[in-house]
């Protein structure tokens, strides 16, 4: 039997607003355990912004999971380790998602006596309103916020609906007709696919999901994440389903309905839990119905910075005086989803400034720029990336970022541009570095030109980091330590250890994703072998005898380092013929 709180359905209560009270009893806490000396103190205090927590973790002073421990001392009570708590969904029942995150509190299990609560602060006036809204007693666990707002995202699933709504489709009898006449779906906002919709797009933006797959699978349709680039089943749902779920989603891409042969693309915009997300959508014919792709991007992530990618420092500095050349063009290469726009966009964030004029042109644009002229691409409009990098040429630019290089004309007036007297920045779909530059010569695109306009070409793959929450001692297999030992890497220093899964990050051992990049400069000498047309072992071995560092080599880099496994490396980079 479920057991609910009185306020389990209603709406949240009001916020337990952290007062200036709170900040100095936090204060005198920590330093009277010694954790913070009253000049630190002090300073955090003339801080503008955010709570006292924030404020000394910011300054560097002392961080979160020392704060909680020091918390939990004081008030003798224990911390709240969500690498072994298993949370009860009883438990989690008693207050709704936005309760959790107004009081700052996650239910984790109950008895009779008492429900087990993991708090930010155990001071006895919060737990009392805390006891109030739950109508029971309180046993605390400290937590920090960081780890709170993960288990809550965790233990709220928005999925974890589509079940009764499901079931309301296969009950009512006109749905059959629905899925080929749709009205219902197209107006009826509360209907049960348009609930299954929200709630699967809604869960995969909580889950940092980058694609969300609907796929007819026999008399089943199976959605599945791709999440840190690896995907995960998440719901099997009855294949009478699938033609409506497929219908709504055309629906909010602005596709036809009715075509359900051909391939179409769309595109959504939304708000989800208040974050403006645009939705790429991608839909074609399979065996059993319609397959579709929809790529979410959250533009309420903040941009990264190049020295958060995860190059090297040799590396980053370099191409960091790369991108500041006034003409030339740098190629970001790799595979579909392998974080090129991540790194155009970080690049265009390091260039911009009131005395440049920065233009793209973008399929979509995925990120806006205030101080950025950017072209989004309507080929219905007449509006192709050619022709508006031929306009953009026409508006004295310094700095050009074309979204990808997809065809010889696109290719073609780029390299051009970049001949000018323009800064041109690109991505291209190739397997490394030297590939990139023999498939600007497979497009028909002259060696002389190329070799004159590219400056440096920049290969990229995303490899998923170990979760540091349950890192554990293991021994690699005999495979990954010759892979290891072959690209030069040794044995990290803290010694091998790998993600055994935990609660943040889904049972997985890994959570986010971290750059691998190898930059190939184009030297006097890799000018030659271009016009030669000399083979591609000859210019990758110029290279590396110049210094560039294979993909294989930094991520191994990546494994000695203990940010990866061996096993993740050889997962995500193609290692053949190396």
């Amino acid at each position: 039997m479920r057991l609910k709180g009185k306020h389990s359905r209603t709406e949240a209560p009001a916020a337990i607003p952290r007062t200036d009270e709170d900040d100095e009893r936090l204060g005198r806490i920590l330093v009277a355990a010694g954790r913070v000396q009253p000049y630190q103190l002090d300073a955090a205090r003339g801080d503008d912004g955010g709570s006292l927590v924030h404020r000394l973790t910011a300054a560097g002073v002392v961080t979160e999971d020392v704060i909680a421990q020091t918390l939990a001392d004081h008030h003798q009570v224990g911390v709240a380790d969500f690498r072994t708590l298993e949370i009860e969904p009883d438990a989690v029942a008693l207050l709704t998602r936005d309760q959790a995150t107004t009081l700052e509190a996650l239910p984790l299990s109950l008895d009779d006596d008492a429900v087990t609560v993991a708090v930010l602060d155990p001071a006895p006036e919060r737990l009392s309103a805390l006891a109030a809204v739950l109508e029971r007693s309180v046993r605390p666990l400290v937590t920090t916020r960081r780890d709170l707002e993960r288990a809550v995202a965790s233990a709220y699933r928005a999925t974890g609906e589509v079940d009764g709504h499901v079931q309301a489709f296969e009950a009512r009898d006109v749905l059959r007709r629905e899925a080929e006449q749709l009205d219902g779906v197209s107006v009826n906002e509360e209907a049960p696919v348009v609930q299954v919709v929200q709630k699967v797009i809604t869960q995969a933006l909580r889950d940092r999901a980058s694609d969300v797959h609907i796929e007819p699978s026999g008399d089943r349709v199976r959605i599945r994440y791709r999440i840190d680039g690896a995907l995960t089943e998440v719901l099997d749902l009855p294949g009478s389903i699938g033609p409506a779920l497929v219908s709504r989603v055309k629906i909010l891409g602005g596709m036809n309905i009715v075509e359900r042969r051909r391939p179409q693309d769309g595109q959504i915009s939304m708000d989800v839990d208040g974050r403006e997300v645009d939705i790429r959508v991608s839909t074609t014919a399979v065996i059993g119905g319609e397959k579709v792709v929809m790529r979410l991007l959250d533009k309420s992530r903040p941009l990264f910075r190049l020295e958060q990618l995860g190059m090297p420092s040799d590396t980053a500095a370099r191409y960091s005086q790369l991108i500041r050349s006034p003409f030339g063009m740098v190629i970001c290469a790799g595979p579909t989803g392998g974080g090129k726009t991540t790194t155009l966009y970080a690049s265009l964030g390091e260039l911009n400034s009131p005395e440049k004029n920065l233009m793209t042109i973008e399929d979509p644009v995925e990120y806006t720029f205030d101080s950025i002229n950017q072209i989004q691409i309507n080929e219905q409009a007449g509006i192709t990336f050619a022709g508006g990098l031929k306009s953009i040429l026409r508006q004295d630019p310094d700095v050009i970022l074309v979204g990808e290089i997809r065809d010889v004309d696109t290719a073609r007036i780029a390299v051009q541009s970049a001949l000018t007297g323009h800064f041109v920045l690109s991505s291209l779909h190739a397997t490394e570095a030297v590939s990139a530059l023999y498939r600007l010569l497979d497009m028909g695109i002259e060696a002389f030109l190329i070799a004159s306009s590219v400056s440096a070409v920049v290969a990229q793959r995303l490899v998923r980091r170990s979760c540091t929450s349950c890192l554990a001692p293991y021994q690699p297999s005999p495979e990954e330590l010759a892979f290891v030992q072959g690209f030069g890497g040794a044995e990290p220093i803290a010694g091998w250890k790998h993600g055994t899964g935990c609660h943040f990050c889904a049972h997985t051992g890994y959570l986010e994703r971290i750059g691998v990049y190898e930059m190939l400069v184009v030297t006097d000498e890799v000018r030659e072998l271009i016009v030669d047309h000399a083979p591609h072992d000859q210019m990758r071995k110029l290279a590396r005898s110049q210094g560039m560092r294979t993909l294989q080599e930094q991520a191994v880099r990546l494994v000695s380092d203990g940010v990866t496994t061996a096993a993740e490396v050889m997962r995500s980079i193609y290692v053949a013929g190396v």
